[in-house]
């Protein structure tokens, strides 16, 4: 049973905590104009007198962006609806070249279906989670509210273009999978009127606990007492943790520099790959090894054209599946340079229009960048890539 709740609920505690950090500072939890009249449900005025002079209260357009989870009783669930026929449109185009084309793959991220059965949607446990031989754990093993997966859905994918998909776009991606799960027939329309009993239906639906301090409010069963047993240390306390595994340095950077690896929405937080990892008592010397690596790199890295078309790669994402020398989920920008010498026109309509079978199984989605992006990388591409 797993012992942590849904991801909206986190998303839910963690935009409460803003604004309760606002309201200790100054700023009411529901909007009052800027013209500083306070509206139905605001706090009282003397929380915004104890701090004067410092910020203004949100508007309730602020609050309203903050405020986008969606619970496990679908509360926040905007409305909407999508068959299982469009959602294999849609993740045929956006999502199989990242998961397959029934989200089997485990080339880039673990399998997104299997190791369910008729019998845990009935009984709402997955019987394959408590088997130690059993290879692998999938989304649809482990995920006990649908509002989970429509919400990360919404709030994440695809991966290189996240948030772009509509809210009918993202009902129809949901039941395409669910339908893959056998969670709903091959005709099925998911809507925001329904979802609710198709919860009902979720294989491991009854495999979450919510019975620990971490879950927000009482509502589903929520308790003060933690859900860990650890006793605080007072004295002769283990001055650091020792690590139960770790991986060994010649796989550290197998599949490319991490920290390079980020989508562009949200921080930046990779590990710098390229660098050994830090030892107790030298993350100072990792840190200042990292300018060391970058002075590494070849002269033609400071040529601004080059500056500018690697620019142009972050800004479209493309860094997402591409790196400069390593494979990632597609090839590395230098093994394209080297293969397609000298043929920008054609690079800049494959980077527009997609394709597979050049690189491997793998298809590459089209890409919604402007014809001038497409081009400009096409070019710097068929030059050499910087070379």
């Amino acid at each position: 049973m797993s012992r942590f709740p849904d991801r909206s609920g986190y998303a839910r505690i963690l935009a409460c905590a803003g604004l309760c950090a606002a309201l200790a500072f100054g700023a009411p939890t529901v909007a009052q104009t800027t013209s500083g009249a306070i509206q139905a449900g605001q706090t009282p005025k003397a929380g915004l007198q104890s701090y004067p002079g410092l910020g203004r209260p949100a508007t309730a357009k602020e609050i309203a962006a903050w405020d986008i989870d969606v619970r496990p009783d679908f509360k926040g669930l905007p409305p909407g609806s999508g068959s299982v026929a469009k959602g294999q449109d849609i993740w045929e185009a956006k999502c199989a070249h990242c998961h397959g084309i029934f989200g089997e793959s485990n080339e880039v991220f673990s399998p997104l279906i299997g190791g369910t059965s008729k019998k845990d949607i009935e009984i709402g446990r997955v019987a394959n989670l408590s088997r130690s031989d059993y290879p692998g754990r999938t989304t649809l093993m482990k995920v006990a509210t649908l509002s989970t997966l429509w919400d990360y859905i919404h709030r994440a994918m695809p991966w290189n273009n996240p948030k772009t998909l509509s809210h009918d776009e993202v009902y129809a991606v949901t039941a395409f999978l669910l339908s893959l799960a056998e969670v709903v027939p091959d005709d099925f329309v998911l809507s925001h009127q329904n979802i609710a009993e198709v919860q009902k239906r979720m294989p491991n639906r009854n495999g979450m606990q919510t019975r620990h301090a971490m879950w927000p409010g009482k509502e589903f069963g929520g308790t003060p007492k933690p859900d860990t047993q650890n006793v605080a240390c007072m004295n002769n306390c283990a001055t650091e943790p020792k690590l139960a595994s770790f991986l060994p340095d010649f796989a550290r950077n197998n599949h490319g520099n991490l920290r390079d690896q980020n989508r562009m929405i949200g921080p930046q937080r990779g590990a710098d790959t390229t660098v050994p990892e830090p030892k107790s008592g030298d993350v100072v010397v990792a840190q200042a090894a990292a300018p060391a690596a970058a002075a590494a790199k070849p002269a033609t890295a400071d040529n601004p054209a080059n500056k500018a078309a690697l620019a142009l790669t972050q800004k479209n994402g493309c860094v997402a599946c591409h790196a400069m020398d390593k494979k990632l989920v597609g090839p590395s920008f230098a093994d394209v340079a080297k293969k397609h010498a000298g043929k920008a026109e054609y690079l800049a309509t494959k980077i527009k229009s997609g394709g597979q079978g050049v690189w491997g199984a793998i298809p590459m989605p089209p890409q919604s960048l402007s014809d001038a992006d497409a081009k400009a990388i096409a070019a710097w591409l068929a030059s050499g890539a910087g070379k």
